[in-house]
């Protein structure tokens, strides 16, 4: 007998490993998730959607898909400096696959335990294979990370490496995963493409010492990087042999060719953030990422390459 709408809410998405100690007043099982919000507070709210051939190759690994779908839209918090209050799930399957199932589950909770945060409510349908996921946070309303804040004079920096994950695409639609390379390198770039790291705590921290703005790397730099330039009414200045670049991308192709991965590559969510030219950056010895300062917010509202001169074209990904 094949499961219906609930007992697969119940056996595979109400368990202890996607609870937490962040409470609401009541979370799955009622009509609605009722959240209570201090006064002090506000809530913020982020929903990715991806959709099978699109955001992710036909037949993924379900749990590297699970940890990954999570991870990518704690990102968005990341880029707020939002701490992780909750998520909601919303689930089109063609088929309720429990083997699928489990799987993509285990994947998910074990993001969800990394940061600490629960499911709270969301939906299942029959349809093509498409993840819906609503995520919440919480933050100081005095410390509110946007895009429009960049100011004349400020530093632009990335977190981590870029292009890594535009790197392994190539092999991500050859259906290799991790745990099937013995190549250290192709390993790691496949790593940074399943198990992105939302950079949280740097966000966080970035929100309460000064930062002046900030978003998270989705669509490539260079096209993500507009929108600060376009929110903040500036401009900026970059140079290409300041982007960070992993040993593992660069065993995977040359200089050239990992600069244009890094500039316009997607599926980085590393943060970018400009901080102001007459403070000093210090991060805290227990931050686990390291930051690159690549460039220089201009009053111009063009981006510029500084070993040529010339304008950079401003291209992202588009969904349409």
């Amino acid at each position: 007998m094949a499961m219906d709408e609930f007992e697969l809410i119940r056996k595979y998405f109400i368990r202890e490993e996607l609870s937490s100690s962040i409470s609401c007043i009541v979370g799955i099982g009622d009509d609605c998730a009722l959240i209570e919000v201090p006064d002090t507070m506000l809530l913020a709210q982020s929903l990715d959607t991806l959709v099978e051939g699109v955001h992710f190759p036909v037949g993924c690994d379900p749990e590297l898909l699970g940890y990954r779908a999570l991870a990518v839209n704690l990102s968005d918090l990341a880029a707020m400096g939002a701490t992780p209050h909750s998520f909601t799930l919303g689930l089109t399957l063609p088929t309720a696959d429990e083997l699928w199932l489990k799987s993509f589950s285990n994947g998910l909770s074990a993001m969800a335990q990394q940061v600490d945060i629960p499911l709270i409510g969301g939906d299942t349908t029959r349809g093509p294979l498409t993840l819906s996921i609503q995520v919440q946070g919480l933050l100081q309303k005095e410390n509110v990370l946007k895009r429009s804040g960049a100011q004349v004079g400020d530093q632009i920096y990335v977190s981590g490496y870029l292009g890594d994950a535009a790197a392994a695409l190539t092999f991500v639609l050859k259906q290799w995963t991790p745990s099937i390379t013995t190549d250290l390198h192709i390993k790691q770039l496949l790593n940074r493409y399943y198990k992105p790291s939302p950079r949280l705590k740097l966000g966080q921290w970035l929100a309460t010492h000064g930062a002046t703005a900030a978003l998270d790397i989705s669509d490539g730099l260079i096209g993500d990087l507009q929108h600060i330039l376009r929110a903040s009414h500036v401009g900026a200045v970059i140079d290409p042999d300041s982007l960070p670049l992993s040993e593992a991308l660069l065993h995977t192709c040359d200089k050239q060719q990992a600069q244009k991965k890094a500039l316009t590559g997607g599926d980085d969510y590393e943060l970018c953030f400009t901080w102001p030219a007459d403070k000093e950056l210090i991060l805290p010895t227990a931050m686990t990422c390291h930051v690159s300062c690549i460039g220089t917010v201009t009053q111009e509202c063009t981006l510029i390459n500084s070993q040529t001169g010339l304008a950079v074209p401003l291209r992202a990904y588009t969904h349409f």
